[in-house]
């Protein structure tokens, strides 16, 4: 069996006025990701992920923030777009972890609702999710709940040469 690992990041600013949707999960939260989809930053870093395990291009390049198609476009079709290409050149996801580091909403409250949703839309168990959260101590461009980053590692299982 061959295995690859891919390691994906995003990063989003916080805005009023924006749903805060993070791991496919709707968050109570004055703030939400800004971006050219709905700025799920989590989903956008599994994808990446996936994508860099399976040797594909970027989620920049599959789903250009140029093109008006992906504008508010939920990041699970994005996501789900992307574990399908995978397994389309033979690939299936073996585990996620991800660690999601902001000020802005709490993450432990919500992790096994993100745990669930992230296996639901990539067609894991869900015990093949982790997911983290980490408060950033007043520290860089992200303190005071400016924003949000994602790091998410991806292993992905080939049973064939």
């Amino acid at each position: 069996m061959k295995i690859r690992v891919g390691l994906g990041f995003d990063v989003h600013r916080l805005v009023a006025g924006r749903e805060c949707r993070l791991g496919g999960v709707v968050l109570p939260h004055p703030t939400g990701p800004l971006g050219h989809s709905d700025g799920d930053a989590v989903l956008h870093a599994i994808a990446d992920a996936v994508l860099g395990a399976a040797g594909l291009d970027d989620l920049g390049t599959a789903f250009p923030d140029r093109d008006p198609r992906w504008k508010d476009a939920d990041s699970a079709t994005l996501l789900r777009e992307c574990a399908a290409r995978a397994r389309s050149a033979g690939w299936r996801v073996g585990n996620v972890d991800v660690v999601i580091a902001t000020e802005g909403p709490r993450i432990a409250p919500h992790r096994s609702a993100m745990r669930a949703r992230i296996a639901e839309i990539l067609g894991i168990d869900a015990d093949d999710v982790n997911v983290k959260g980490k408060t950033l101590e007043g520290l860089g461009a992200l303190a005071g709940g400016a924003g949000v980053a994602v790091q998410a590692v991806c292993l992905l299982q080939h049973d064939g040469n």
